[in-house]
């Protein structure tokens, strides 16, 4: 059941990356998300229904337009297989439970708001308010069918517990982290505690050791300043990804 869960979360995954795409293109620019079809951004001609499979269109129009040859991002087929690669791995980790849907949709909120908080330094509400709310429904009906209600209870204070932090740091730095960071906290946070508080500790220290390192690189190679804002949403997210992948492993490790 587990490798029935992993593939229909791959094709899953494929149809919500085409989708994340659009949402993170268009939400920052204020634009609709729905009811407005994919253009050539070169020649404004609509994309046609079989160019719009996932990953596959993008290798068989080898990176193109079909009607005028502007180069399409490689970013979007990239998104569709990471999306893919995450729903089949979500699968396999959190395993055949209900809570599985409610980890599906804190994805795809996590990486849209990793996708605009790389392009343009921000967490916007349109995207994150969703993601909270779609995965708290779905890991409480989750919860209650898999007979372990205090797991959402442990999952609302984890997600409290790692916005409040947050809300410290940003206070004290002074600047130094968005609100929207404190916000994300609350999701990731959330679905980490669900399975443990032992993984939100691990994905926390992941979180600040990820951003830490980061920073670090960037100004080594010169690409940021000082004083320059570095996005921290990514960071926060590696850490989500490297507690759910290892953090029992790390656990065990520490305690023995």
């Amino acid at each position: 059941m587990t490798v029935i869960a992993a593939c229909l979360g791959g094709l899953l995954g494929l149809a919500a990356g085409s989708f994340l795409n659009v949402v993170a293109e268009r939400v920052p620019l204020g634009q609709p998300v729905t009811g407005r079809p994919s253009v050539c951004s070169g020649c404004g001609h609509r994309a046609r229904v079989g160019d719009s499979l996932p990953v596959l269109s993008w290798l068989r129009l080898r990176g193109r337009c079909r009607d005028c040859g502007t180069a399409i991002s490689a970013r979007h087929p990239v998104v569709e297989a990471a999306t893919a690669a995450a729903f089949a791995g979500l699968a396999l980790l959190v395993g055949t439970t209900w809570a599985l849907p409610g980890y599906w949709w804190a994805a795809g909120a996590a990486i849209a708001l990793t996708l605009t908080d790389l392009d343009h330094r921000r967490i916007p509400d349109r995207i994150l308010v969703p993601g909270i709310i779609g995965a708290t429904v779905l890991l409480t009906l989750g919860s209650f069918a898999d007979g372990d209600p205090w797991a959402m209870a442990r999952a609302v204070g984890g997600g409290a517990s790692y916005f409040g932090l947050l809300l410290l740091v940003a206070v004290a730095a002074r600047g130094g982290f968005g609100f929207g960071d404190v916000k994300f906290a609350f999701l990731l946070g959330m679905v980490l505690a669900y399975r443990s508080w032992a993984l939100l500790l691990v994905g926390v220290f992941g979180a600040f050791a990820v951003g830490g390192l980061a920073s670090v690189v960037l100004l080594a190679a010169r690409r940021v300043g000082r004083k320059d804002s570095i996005p921290f949403g990514p960071a926060m997210v590696a850490g989500a990804v490297l507690a759910l992948a290892f953090g029992e492993a790390v656990i065990r490790w520490y305690v023995g």
